[in-house]
């Protein structure tokens, strides 16, 4: 990461004291804890109390292991509703009050947006850098920003192909290596019987937005004279035309978006014979009524005509945010970074809370190892797929103070593929909005040079 000067950063929204306000957010006040002195660690013998709020199930039976080998440390979870159910509102509300809880958890794409209300503390100030060659590389420059560590990653999701042999085979192919025969696959069960292979879900952006990252698409970065945005590259708009033909041809479904009520429908009575997703999507598709045995697991296919391209992506991925109002940053981020790189740490949120993808290198997780389930008929997936795909991620992506409404847009311009406007053109128009979105929060931006 590049060197900012103070004034540099406050025109990317990440510097302290940022004057932009979120809508329906107060921010908690100009001055961010991060320019005042950094709060000590707790004397020797003292007894302090953590509090984390998450919305991750049993998640204090993960912080029970701690606090039996940590007495004076003490962690106490409160379960709140999930980010964009509610949770976030909960923390933003609690900033500006000057309250809170010392972590919370913050899905990786929304930290920035946290940095515009001075709600994260550098944890660099506290060690965090020590710990870098612990995570996933990737999820780490995610996490970082004008050479600050604004949070601890949790969990990710590397993506991979789930599909159903049987219905693959009933015109005689393989797993698709490449997008391209993934289209192929599709034509044909289309013509066969009219299965479709997969869904595309128009009104959820950050599908698309995986597929473009794995093509090679790094949409907005921070530069000197402010944020530069790309989104209508090479390798973003080969994904949209892809897209276009693919619904145009009617080779996707676009009435459900993978795990609603009619996709589960669809894929329990042989309608859909696949789904490009995440790590953590088995155990969503383990909930396919009678699909036991009859799905696997295999790579992503690639985009072959796209150089710059990976072999997976990651979709979704959460952290563990230390909040500006901690009275205990040093052992809350102690607490965080146990949790999510000991081995009995992420054994302990596998169990309890059905966490996503470990962060941590080399550690994917005791129960994750060796055979997978009768589900997937016992294929060691994970290891198989899942921990190869970390190493296949496009290491350039980085994400931006208004995500959240970046997807909200470019959803409003998909939804409106049905109306004859293409994914190409909703692409090119959500640019053109998100740039004016950061104007109108006082953030500098610029196209980027042609």
């Amino acid at each position: 990461m590049r060197q900012f000067t103070r004034r540099q950063a406050l025109s990317l929204g990440l510097g302290a004291g940022a004057a932009a306000v979120l809508a329906g957010c107060a921010t908690p006040g100009t001055t961010s804890v991060n320019s005042a002195p950094t709060i000590g660690a707790a004397s020797a013998g003292e007894k302090i109390r953590i509090t984390y709020w998450a919305w991750l199930k049993d998640l204090q039976k993960v912080a029970d292991i701690w606090n039996a080998k940590n007495p004076n440390v003490q962690v106490d979870v409160v379960w709140i509703p999930g980010g964009n159910s509610g949770g976030y509102q909960k923390m933003y509300s609690a900033l500006a009050a000057g309250s809170g809880p010392d972590i919370a958890q913050v899905e990786m794409r929304t930290v920035p947006e946290f940095l515009l209300v001075n709600g994260l503390v550098d944890l660099s100030r506290y060690g965090a850098d020590q710990y870098k060659d612990l995570y996933d590389e990737t999820l780490w420059n995610q996490v970082t920003f004008t050479d600050s560590v604004y949070a601890i990653p949790q969990d990710s999701g590397p993506m991979g192909f789930y599909y159903q042999p049987e219905i693959l085979d009933s015109v005689g192919a393989e797993p698709p290596a490449t997008w391209d025969e993934w289209a192929d696959i599709a034509r044909e069960l289309r013509s066969a019987g009219g299965v479709y292979l997969e869904s595309f879900p128009v009104s959820d952006a950050s599908v698309f937005t995986a597929y473009a990252t794995q093509a090679g698409a790094s949409w907005l970065t921070a530069e000197e004279d402010g944020w530069v945005i790309d989104m209508t590259d090479d390798a973003t708009l080969e994904v949209a035309r892809f897209f276009d033909a693919a619904i145009d041809d009617d080779l996707v479904d676009t009435a459900s978006t993978p795990y609603s009520p009619g996709w589960f429908a669809a894929a329990a009575k042989g309608g859909i014979g696949a789904c490009t997703s995440a790590s953590w999507g088995d155990a969503l598709i383990e909930g396919i009524s009678g699909g036991e045995g009859k799905w696997r697991v295999a790579p992503m296919q690639r985009w072959a005509d796209l150089p710059d391209s990976f072999g997976s992506s990651f979709l979704g991925g959460s952290t563990a945010a230390i909040l500006a109002n901690s009275k205990h940053p040093k052992e809350a981020l102690d607490f965080a970074v146990w949790m999510t790189t000991s081995p009995e740490g992420i054994d302990a949120l596998i169990k309890n809370s059905g966490i996503g993808w470990s962060p941590a290198k080399g550690e994917i997780g005791s129960v994750r190892e060796g055979a997978g389930s009768d589900f997937f008929g016992g294929q060691a997936y994970n290891t198989e797929v899942f921990e190869p795909a970390t190493l296949e991620q496009n290491p350039d992506w980085s994400w931006w103070p208004i995500t959240q409404q970046s997807f909200n847009i470019l959803s409003d311009g998909f939804r409106r593929k049905a109306a004859g406007v293409s994914l190409v053109d909703s692409v090119a128009t959500a640019e053109s909005q998100i740039i004016q979105a950061f104007r109108d929060k006082g953030l500098t931006i610029r196209k980027a040079d042609s």
